[in-house]
């Protein structure tokens, strides 16, 4: 536990304390909206047809090599 000697340490501490804490809001702001770009509909659907067009082209590669 830290021990204050004075009011200007408390109000340094506290400052910075303050600042993490928009650090962190922001931060977690940024991660809000990757993850709402990430799970928006056009990427969904584009992962979702670039899977399965790699997992046909696969098949097709496979019934070639062994008929």
């Amino acid at each position: 536990m830290k021990v204050y000697t004075s009011f200007e340490e408390i109000d340094k501490d506290l400052k910075v304390l303050r600042l993490q804490k928009d650090i962190s809001k922001e931060e977690i702001k940024l991660n809000f909206e990757g993850l709402k770009e990430d799970l928006g509909f056009l990427n969904v659907v584009g992962r979702t047809a670039g899977f399965i067009l790699k997992r046909a082209l696969a098949l097709k590669v496979v019934k070639k090599i062994f008929g």
